[in-house]
């Protein structure tokens, strides 16, 4: 088997085993560290584009996710997970998948918020699973992006690269998965 077939078989498994992964965090401890991390980019977002603020405040609901990995080599693949806000409280957790093809090289992490206009576009993103086209893109955050940005299909999503290196030209979806944070017990 090749070098890039070796890669890609590689990138598959490791597509299989994040999507297999559970959607909360298994124990408190877990828990806590998320509620921090989304806490800080909240706060990270906020900082970096004042006006999306509006954002916060006026859509129905949001979700998000302080550190998606992202990896590739021609094929690649991209997983994290987040909390659930509907009318500004957290309501339950969920997770991102994402697959690529196409010329992409390396790998880095990403924090990415995604926001719903309307109720009926929440219920769209926590009913079972969820997934966003390949032509749906986020904005890349930047002091005075959020003022520019709209909603697409209810959705307007925002992203911040935080670490890493990576050449992308691929096309690719988001997949999500909810769960309700009333089935979580401590």
């Amino acid at each position: 088997m090749s070098k890039a077939g070796k890669t890609t078989l590689w990138v598959l498994v490791l597509l299989a085993i994040c999507g297999g992964c559970t959607t909360v965090p298994q124990t408190y401890e877990a828990r806590q560290v998320l509620n921090s991390q989304v806490e800080e980019t909240i706060a990270v977002f906020k900082k970096r584009d004042p006006e999306i603020k509006e954002f916060f405040e006026g859509a129905y609901g949001y979700a998000v996710f302080p550190k998606v990995f992202k990896g590739a080599f021609w094929v690649g693949g991209a997983h994290g997970k987040g909390h659930v806000y509907e009318q500004g409280r957290m309501v339950g957790y969920s997770t991102l998948s994402q697959a690529t093809i196409g010329f992409s090289f390396g790998g880095e992490y990403f924090r990415e918020i995604i926001f719903f206009r309307e109720k009926k576009h929440f219920d769209e993103f926590t009913s079972e699973e969820y997934a966003f086209s390949a032509q749906v893109t986020g904005v890349a955050l930047t002091s005075g992006a959020a003022a520019k940005a709209d909603y697409e299909d209810g959705k307007a999503v925002f992203i911040i690269a935080e670490k890493g290196l990576m050449v992308d030209a691929s096309l690719g979806g988001q997949k999500f998965k909810y769960t309700d944070k009333m089935v979580v017990e401590d």
